[in-house]
């Protein structure tokens, strides 16, 4: 039995010790007579304890039934045996609202000793304990309940460093990462909203003839033009790939952000099957499933492209403005009116895109301007995610290497 983690803090060497749920916990039996407790929990493997009305916007239980609610205070832990994707057994989350509430007999409350708090709240964001899980309980009657029980459920075995320090170190540690990845995520969600805002903002809507923002210097008014005017408008292959290890680079769908994949063709197939290709300074657009999502085209390297996705083959207008304006609110009502919603996946004909009434800035140094600024806007949004991408990733390997 392994009896040390593979990364550890400096310092510490001594093996961790093994105990049951139930040697290091209390079950919460208190019930909410005469409804002392009139704010109800609920416990989702997103958001971990959370007001019930928060939750889902509105109250679930009836407030003068919750007299057979258990009481939980501010540190106890619940176990919801709902499970989910990212829950595959449940979620066991700590109350961190600072107040007391209560929680349906649906859940399992407990009330830890012994052992730092923080510390335990990280080990049940791991996987060590699904194991025991998977061995000591079933789905039971309801395919999206886990059913094990109370007596089952304290026998879980909890891997624990014998210092609390160790402990107190562990927990903090992660918690500051977590800290950090939340603030990464506002600053990514800002310039979103900051992009939307933009979008909203810098493009005319329908019935207008200019912007409502707009760059110093530009005054006449923009035309608004059928999208096959400007640009030509293509569908990709309708064949089964036959992929290769190597060749020409086949795009799809999934990969639109990035417009790179792992996948690829023989160039005998993209010359049978492609008359025409993308070349820089053209559009990519989603068309099947995900409608509306556009990239620009920059590398010179020959692309493949599923029929999933349209080509917007550029006659001249600036192509950051372009995929700017694709976004614009005024642009994807349009596609969503165009689209065939009644199909599955939804879908919109590459003729009906072409019919998509778009509007034009009048001068190439209006549109250059526009799209600089959703260029920088659309940079830092990739590098933030990345950075995000990046934090989650050690997030993950942390929690699969700190833990027995």
């Amino acid at each position: 039995m392994k009896t040390k983690p593979n990364l550890r803090f400096s310092g510490f060497t001594d093996d961790w010790e093994q105990r049951k749920l139930g040697d290091i916990s209390d079950k919460v039996t208190k019930k909410n007579q005469d409804i002392a407790v009139e704010e109800v929990f609920t416990n989702s493997a997103e958001f971990g304890i959370i007001s019930q009305r928060d939750f889902f916007d509105k109250d679930i239980a009836n407030a003068e039934n919750i007299d057979g609610y258990y009481v939980v205070e501010p540190d106890d832990f619940v176990y919801n045996p709902r499970i989910s994707t990212t829950a595959p057994f449940g979620p066991i989350k700590r109350n961190k609202l600072e107040r007391t509430g209560a929680m349906s007999p649906l859940y399992y409350v407990f009330r830890p000793h012994d052992i730092d708090l923080s510390y335990l709240e990280w080990f049940f964001q791991t996987t060590c304990w699904h194991a025991f899980m998977r061995f000591n309980g079933n789905s039971g009657a309801r395919s999206d309940r886990f059913a094990i029980t109370d007596k089952n459920f304290n026998e879980m075995p909890i891997s624990i460093p014998q210092d609390i320090e160790e402990q107190k170190k562990l927990g903090t540690f992660l918690t500051e990462l977590d800290n950090l990845i939340t603030l990464h995520q506002r600053k990514l969600d800002k310039l979103k909203k900051i992009k939307n805002a933009y979008l909203d903002g810098m493009f005319p809507k329908n019935g207008e003839k200019v912007p409502r923002i707009r760059f110093s210097g530009f005054t006449d008014d923009w035309e608004q033009r059928k999208l096959e005017d400007i640009v030509g408008v293509y569908d990709g292959t309708h064949q089964t790939p036959n992929y290769q290890d190597q060749g020409v680079m086949f795009v799809s769908v999934e990969d639109i952000h990035t417009l790179t994949s792992e996948k690829y063709i023989s160039e005998e197939d993209y010359e049978k099957n492609y008359s025409v290709v993308p070349e820089q300074g053209d559009i990519l657009m989603t068309r099947i499933g995900d409608i509306g999502t556009a990239n620009i085209v920059k590398s010179a390297e020959p692309l493949a492209y599923y029929v999933s996705l349209a080509l917007l083959k550029n006659r001249g207008v600036n192509a950051e403005f372009l995929k700017a304006n694709i976004a614009a609110p005024a642009f994807q009502n349009e596609l969503w009116l165009r689209t065939l919603h009644t199909a599955y996946p939804k879908k919109i004909n590459k003729d009906e895109i072409g019919k998509c009434m778009i509007f034009i800035a009048p001068s190439i140094e209006e549109q250059e301007q526009i799209g600089k600024c959703f260029e920088g806007i659309d940079n830092l949004i990739t590098l933030h995610q990345r950075k995000l991408d990046k934090l989650k990733k050690l997030k993950a390997a942390y929690l699969n290497d700190m833990f027995v």
